[in-house]
């Protein structure tokens, strides 16, 4: 198995993972309630995806 000849100093190590963060979740608006929702996914608040109701939703009381 490889081993490293030279030690990577703690700058040079951080240095490589600082690229890997969390990114924020993409946001758009349904075109029907105009709720925000994910992309690709269905609407949570009116059940439609690409102008079909593909979940049905309950009304709460």
């Amino acid at each position: 198995m490889a081993n490293p000849k030279h030690k990577i100093s703690k700058s040079r190590r951080d240095k490589r993972r600082a690229n890997y963060k969390a990114a924020m979740p993409t946001i758009v608006l349904c075109p029907k309630c105009h709720e925000p929702k994910r992309p690709h996914y269905a609407c949570l608040a009116c059940g439609t995806y690409k102008g079909r109701e593909v979940v049905e939703i309950k009304l709460q009381k």
